[in-house]
């Protein structure tokens, strides 16, 4: 009996040690996907001096964006309107169909700009939304 208790827990530590190796060492399979050049672009019909925050770089597993997102969306302040040129932001993702993100709203000033974004990947639009007083563009559904 001692025989096989000591070869099941050896088993059990051979799968554990295992198991921890598996999510403990991060994925580097996205290094082998290509890259896609990501331009983000927000306007609005009406002036605002707006709050944004955009991915500008993807986190290693979901879990690290979900615990501190901020630390992969910096938060910007810009002037847009109808006299203004676009925001615009240029990143490189290899997974934009999970990560490309942009967001604005309005924060604590009054009015109704009537946001409008945009994601291109590749040169080509993907996604685009309207908003009267924030909008969020995403390929991803969140």
């Amino acid at each position: 009996m001692t025989t096989t208790r000591a070869a099941l827990l050896s088993a059990g530590s051979t799968i554990l040690l295992a198991a921890a190796c598996l999510t403990a060492v991060p994925s580097h399979a996205d290094d082998d996907l290509p890259l896609h050049h990501v331009k983000y672009a927000l306007t609005a019909k009406n002036p605002i001096y707006a709050q944004i925050y955009y991915l500008d770089q993807e986190p290693e597993v979901f879990a690290n964006w979900s615990h501190n997102p901020y630390q992969y969306m910096p938060n910007v302040e810009a002037d847009l309107g109808p006299n203004q040129p676009a925001w615009t932001y240029e990143v490189d993702l290899h997974k934009p169909e999970q990560w490309a993100m942009v967001i604005a709203n309005t924060g604590l000033e009054p009015g109704t700009p009537n946001f409008h974004c945009e994601i291109a990947v590749d040169g080509a639009v993907v996604v685009s939304k309207d908003g009267a007083r924030g909008v969020l563009c995403s390929i991803r559904g969140w």
